[in-house]
């Protein structure tokens, strides 16, 4: 990677099943010069998530416009304000938002980008793509808005080893609610036990269907789905009465030609159930409040960010294609220059 240009992943053509090299193209361009009210930002770290193939495949997600071949790859990141001629930012500021797979970026901070501050808490500022990123505040608000938790309540989390599911699982903790984690593999239920579930159930050994109905013998209070597909379906065969299930995600469907067709959804009447989906971005208002706990979980070491970090701006394309063979556990992101705090 060349220090002294802007380095950008852009999309060389739409996928077919998972990602591989030859959908992306590496260039390089001119660092940005920065007008008035713009700002010069060189990136820290950059996220790295399932969606991601979405946005190459050209859909328009979560409000963004869709990309043609050619474009930079859209992505959330964390960069050091470099230069400013903005007046709400200074040199040596640490902001979050989108900043695109690139290693530089002019910006007049736009409502669009949903830039913010990272605030220090002491440790690497890759934080800000985790627990005071849209991750945690993805689970944040997920569980607590949507799923409206009670202690003592039976949780189901599925994609628990990922970067929303891995801090659900620990605020369900703080609140005292058992809690039931789904992931794809031994070394990931070990994880999960770690990280306080009290059962972790491996999907990959087969018949989980089975697996949530013995360990949820009165019912399933809350499902976090981050999947869809067949573990959601076998948790609406579960349901306890008066049960929320929050949809924020179906990452078995990502790569998935046809989508996963629920036909027990009836459940949700039978158990005068809800079951509602949420949108990150309809809660911008409130991250100042979400960031405070987060932060304060945090400082007394209740909740951690778990962060899988690839090294380097050139991993970028097959560090996104190894979430599909989901060995990451945490929220994934790229390690793209080092940053305060780092080792």
């Amino acid at each position: 990677m060349n220090s002294n240009k802007n380095c950008q992943w852009r999309i060389a053509r739409r996928p077919s099943g998972n990602v591989v090299h030859e959908d992306f193209e590496y260039h390089e361009n001119e660092i940005p010069k920065i007008e008035n009210g713009q700002i010069l930002l060189k990136t820290l770290y950059l996220n790295l998530a399932p969606v991601m193939r979405m946005y190459m495949s050209g859909k328009s997600i979560a409000g963004e416009a869709a990309l043609n071949i050619g474009d930079v790859i859209h992505g959330r990141g964390v960069g050091e304000v470099i230069e400013s001629n903005h007046s709400d930012y200074k040199v040596g500021d640490i902001i979050q938002g989108q900043m695109g797979w690139q290693t530089y970026k002019a910006t007049s901070v736009t409502n669009s980008e949903k830039f913010r501050k990272v605030p220090d808490a002491g440790v690497p500022y890759s934080i800000g793509l985790s627990l005071f990123g849209m991750t945690g505040f993805s689970a944040y608000f997920g569980f607590f808005s949507s799923g409206k938790p009670k202690k003592e309540d039976t949780v189901v989390i599925s994609g628990a080893a990922g970067g929303v599911g891995s801090i659900v699982v620990q605020l369900a903790k703080t609140l005292g609610c058992k809690v039931i984690g789904v992931a794809g593999g031994v070394e990931k239920c070990g994880f999960l036990e770690d990280l306080g579930c009290d059962i972790a159930l491996d999907y990959k050994t087969g018949d989980i269907a089975s697996k949530i109905k013995e360990v949820t013998p009165n019912g399933i209070d809350l499902y976090f789905d981050n999947v869809g597909g067949e573990i959601l379906s076998a948790c609406l065969d579960n349901l306890a009465q008066n049960s929320r299930i929050v949809l924020c995600g179906s990452i078995s469907e990502y790569i998935s030609v046809e989508p996963y067709g629920l036909t027990n959804y009836t459940n949700l009447r039978k158990t005068n159930s809800t079951m509602q989906g949420f949108f990150i971005y309809n809660h911008m208002d409130d991250l100042d409040e979400a960031e405070k706990k987060l932060k304060n979980w945090v400082s007394s070491g209740a909740v951690k960010p778990i962060e899988y970090i690839f090294d380097g701006f050139l991993s970028m394309p097959d560090a996104l294609a190894s979430l599909y063979n989901g060995k990451n556990y945490g929220v994934a992101l790229c390690r793209v220059s080092p940053g305060p705090y780092d080792l």
